[in-house]
């Protein structure tokens, strides 16, 4: 017993690390896919021709890969995009990943609002751009809950991939008690971890979801 409360510091140092890369990288993914997703719905070519190439390349290449060529392989390209700091090579991979697959969860937010609101906005006088940031995005950010939510707890899981570049998450830590300890014990309590702080996380989510629902 001892034992295992001796792993727990550890465990939730890694935690920490965990939760900080989820936050950091979720919300820089929120931000930048609302350019994206209006740059795939713009009527310019050139614009969504370029954010839906990113779109397509992040949403269909594995995000281990993108880890893997953002920390090992743009090094080898020059060394000037050397990232030495392994919590900002998983944070950029991370958000460019995040970005993608959020901009489609905020373009069909976005295009779900009834289209005479758009007009009736148009016919007020409004700018397009007006129209988007006074009338149809505030009416989207409601219906983004549940499926941002959903996103953060696919973010949480997948940082444990960052174990690979030796950045020190749960996953990181719990393979390094488990080589000093020659103990796979140590596995139990890093899957209740894991368990636990996705559930406080999809609470959270679900409280938000409820009290800003669109049906009340």
């Amino acid at each position: 017993m001892q034992k295992v409360l001796g792993w727990i510091p550890p465990l939730l140092d890694g935690a920490r690390i965990t939760i900080s890369l989820t936050v950091v990288a979720v919300s820089a993914g929120l931000i930048m896919s609302l350019f994206l997703a209006l740059g795939k719905m713009s009527k310019k070519a050139w614009l969504n021709r370029l954010c839906s190439g990113y779109v397509f390349f992040f949403r269909g290449t594995p995000l281990l890969m993108q880890l893997y060529f953002i920390y090992y392989g743009l090094p080898q390209i020059t060394p000037f995009l050397t990232i030495n700091n392994r919590f900002m090579a998983a944070f950029i991979a991370f958000g460019l990943n995040s970005a993608a697959y959020c901009a489609e969860i905020i373009r069909a937010a976005i295009q779900s609002i009834d289209k005479g609101q758009f007009e009736a906005s148009r016919a007020l006088g409004m700018s397009y751009a007006q129209t988007m940031r006074l009338v149809i995005v505030p009416q989207s950010i409601r219906r983004l809950i549940p499926p941002v939510g959903n996103e953060f707890i696919m973010v949480l899981k997948d940082a444990s991939l960052v174990s690979i570049i030796a950045l020190t998450d749960i996953t990181k830590v719990t393979r390094s008690i488990s080589s000093s300890t020659a103990s796979a014990m140590v596995y139990i309590p890093a899957m209740i971890l894991y368990l636990i702080i996705p559930a406080v996380f999809t609470y959270v989510f679900h409280k938000l979801e409820k009290k800003y629902s669109i049906y009340e």
